[in-house]
């Protein structure tokens, strides 16, 4: 394939996004935040059942009672949004399947906050409470929390990672 280059936008968004854990005061408009989870939604799941549902907390009170219920509570305090990702366990039909759907939606999500120019941190510390975030919410108990999604405006933008070399994650070439 000539002419072919193998960095797209989309290859070079997903090397450059990083977890977000220190945000401005500054406010986020509410249409990124429904432009992120329409690009979210879009994830794949087994039948197409989508069994993603989402919660926008923008009342600090309210995140401040869902901080209160993990060891990561000044982030998401100051966070300008937090979007708890929930499977809807009523429209469930295979649970691993499921969660592996939901996992995808919620990468679609943060790559979506990070091409939008947003800050994001997937907070999966905060599951050891989740029927704790379903009484906060007054939410049904057919949801089961599987991230807290912390969103605002990255303080900055230096954060690093690392990853494994592939010759140590490819298991097996044929």
């Amino acid at each position: 394939m000539s002419g072919v280059t193998t960095e797209t936008d989309t290859i070079r968004t997903i090397l450059a996004r990083r977890s977000v854990r220190q945000f401005t005061d500054a406010a986020v408009d509410r249409r990124l935040i429904v432009e992120a989870l329409r690009a979210a939604s879009w994830a794949p799941s087994g039948l197409n059942n989508q069994p993603w549902r989402f919660a926008l907390v923008w009342e600090p009170v309210l995140k401040d009672k869902i901080g209160a219920l993990t060891r990561y509570a000044t982030v998401l305090r100051s966070s300008a949004v937090l979007i708890p990702v929930f499977m809807d366990k009523e429209s469930s039909y295979d649970y691993v399947k499921d969660c592996q759907a939901v996992g995808a939606c919620i990468q679609n999500l943060l790559l979506a906050l990070h091409s939008l120019e947003l800050g994001a941190v997937w907070i999966g510390e905060i599951l050891k409470n989740k029927e704790k975030i379903l009484e906060v919410l007054e939410l049904p108990e057919r949801l089961e929390l599987m991230a807290v999604v912390a969103v605002g405006v990255p303080a900055h933008r230096n954060q690093t990672s690392h990853r494994r070399p592939l010759e140590e994650l490819i298991l097996l070439e044929r």
